[in-house]
């Protein structure tokens, strides 16, 4: 009878698993309706029409060259001007936006996989714990600008190489952060249990483990995306990120800076832009920060 009665499921466990859901889903939805996060969703949402829907809103090609129309001021043509080499201002801001995206979305994804993984090795396995964290705090002891100029510099130019330099200085946080949450579980009755059931490793880590590191996941994630949307534009603006050619947001800004005094929009329109995106997306970050885990500035 003991037997039969200890292995029957706790009584209004699933009453307790909805509560929480339901918490959970209430207080996204009071966060994400309060002013800030509905401004930054609408900033981010309009951007990514723009990006999607370039070619059809009044953009040509942005790497069409013109000499006859160099450093021309806005007109109903240029909306917002051309450069030194009568490129479209207004084109190559807005083309730029993908590049930029892009940049940031897959810093984010190279960035959380590998973190992730790593945070799980050091987390689980002791054995593998020092080796790991030692190798990452070296890692995060080399400022991040400099190890991408230098992965830059010795790899050449590239969008791949670029994405990698950006993605690298990321990757401990992300880790530190995985272990942490690791160690905070691995101990607690639920995995104990599993553990005394001859729950294999992989199906342990990957049901009763990992989920508890998605929500610092997704709120990281914006961080990283931001940090990686503005990094990439230093670089391009230093001459060490994506080739000039290839409109960014830092190709823009760093091939106006000569003529600025002359025509301040070839600096200012793309900068703007990639200021109201960074500033939308920490918006963002901190109301899911605060809807997924209210706790999670102190925990880490």
């Amino acid at each position: 009878m003991s037997a039969t009665t200890s292995s029957l499921p706790a009584p209004g466990a699933p009453a307790v698993e909805a509560a929480a859901s339901s918490s959970i889903l209430g207080q996204l939805k009071t966060t994400m309706s309060a002013w800030p996060a509905m401004l930054a969703i609408a900033l981010l949402g309009l951007l990514l029409v723009g990006t999607i829907f370039a070619p059809w809103l009044g953009t040509v090609d942005p790497t069409l060259m013109d000499p006859a129309i160099r450093l021309k001021p806005m007109s109903a043509e240029h909306w917002l001007g051309t450069d030194a080499y009568g490129r479209d201002v207004y084109s190559r801001t807005l083309f730029g936006a993908r590049v930029s995206l892009a940049v940031g979305l897959g810093a984010v994804v190279a960035s959380l996989l590998a973190g992730l993984v790593l945070g799980i090795l050091a987390g689980y396995f002791k054995a593998a714990d020092t080796v790991i964290m030692r190798f990452l705090d070296g890692v995060m002891a080399i400022p991040g600008i400099l190890l991408a100029i230098a992965l830059v510099s010795l790899s050449g130019a590239s969008l791949f190489t670029v994405l990698v330099a950006i993605s690298i200085p990321e990757i401990p946080r992300v880790a530190r952060m995985v272990r942490s949450v690791i160690l905070s579980v691995r101990n607690e009755p639920y995995v104990e249990a599993a553990v005394s059931l001859g729950t294999r490793v992989p199906v342990l880590v990957l049901r009763h483990m990992l989920p508890n590191t998605y929500a610092p996941l997704i709120v990281q994630g914006t961080y990283i995306f931001a940090a990686a949307i503005l990094t990439e534009s230093v670089l391009s603006f230093l001459g060490a990120g994506i080739p000039p050619e290839t409109p960014s947001w830092g190709n823009v800004m760093a091939e106006g800076r000569v003529y600025f005094q002359m025509l301040p929009g070839l600096i200012l329109y793309p900068g703007l832009l990639l200021s109201l995106t960074v500033l939308s997306v920490n918006i963002l970050g901190d109301a899911l920060r605060d809807a997924l885990d209210p706790r999670f500035s102190r925990r880490f």
